[in-house]
């Protein structure tokens, strides 16, 4: 199953259109200061609050995520699938949490249901591919875990040969590994599929999904901040909050840090 990533609808254009004035371009009304204590940083890098020593919580210790175009620390959002997720609501999160999403994907075919219009208003600033592998055979959601076992797993070796080929005959800048049988409707997570892909696969160029708090949370403990997780829309502040350090369940909290400057 291949998915369709929107990994260019966050980049700032110039345009009056908010849905594309969120990162990565910075957009500072005229005559307002920038929120730096140092020299003025670049229009096209942004600073948060977290991260503003003057007027912000700078003195607050967090880790500071690579500036976009990132190659780690991706974060991906589901776009419409479980809810509607209509472009004003998509504008809403952009206009908040913009700063910490990379990518929009449109989830089981969900734009075949949608006017046109609405999905143009979405994807005009272009889309990318980018392939969803994984172990289960015939993934589909809310499948019953005895309907899953039944149909029965591959082995990780193969997740890792398609990869291979889409990046080296494709040229696909990342896959998306589904979470299916991995750690989602299996009774004990498969740690170990997880850890045949990251050795055998650049972990920039992987992704995985990873739409349960718990799920996020074990991926950043064990592989630290700057892994690639696709999670829910409605989930973005939260993985935010532990990539940056401020938040975290029992085994994350106060635990999760970065030296990059």
């Amino acid at each position: 199953m291949s998915s369709r990533s929107l990994l260019r609808p966050l980049a700032g254009s110039g345009s009056a259109d908010p849905l594309r004035r969120v990162c990565p371009t910075a957009v500072i009304p005229p005559r307002r200061r920038l929120l730096s204590t140092t020299q003025q940083r670049p229009q096209n890098q942004v600073q948060t609050l977290l991260q503003d020593k003057e007027n912000g919580f700078g003195f607050i210790r967090s880790n500071l995520c690579p500036e976009k175009p990132r190659k780690v620390g991706v974060t991906e959002i589901r776009g419409p699938y479980y809810s509607s997720n209509r472009r004003r609501h998509l504008q809403g999160v952009l206009e908040t949490m913009g700063h910490h999403v990379d990518g929009l994907k449109f989830a089981g075919g969900s734009f075949s249901l949608m006017p046109e219009k609405a999905v143009r208003e979405m994807i005009e600033s272009g889309m990318k591919v980018k392939p969803e592998l994984g172990i289960q055979f015939v993934a589909v959601g809310h499948a019953a875990v005895k309907d899953l076992e039944a149909a029965g797993t591959s082995d990780p070796a193969k997740v890792v040969n398609l990869a291979k080929r889409f990046f080296n005959e494709a040229g696909v800048e990342r896959i998306m590994v589904e979470s299916e049988r991995i750690t989602g409707n299996v009774k004990s997570w498969r740690t170990d599929v997880i850890l045949t892909i990251l050795q055998e696969l650049p972990s920039e160029m992987v992704m995985f999904e990873a739409a349960d708090p718990p799920v996020f949370n074990w991926y950043i403990r064990e592989f630290e901040v700057d892994v690639n997780l696709f999670v829910d829309h409605s989930q973005i502040v939260q993985l935010s909050y532990l990539r940056t350090g401020i938040w975290g369940m029992a085994d994350t909290f106060g635990k999760v840090m970065s030296y990059r400057d």
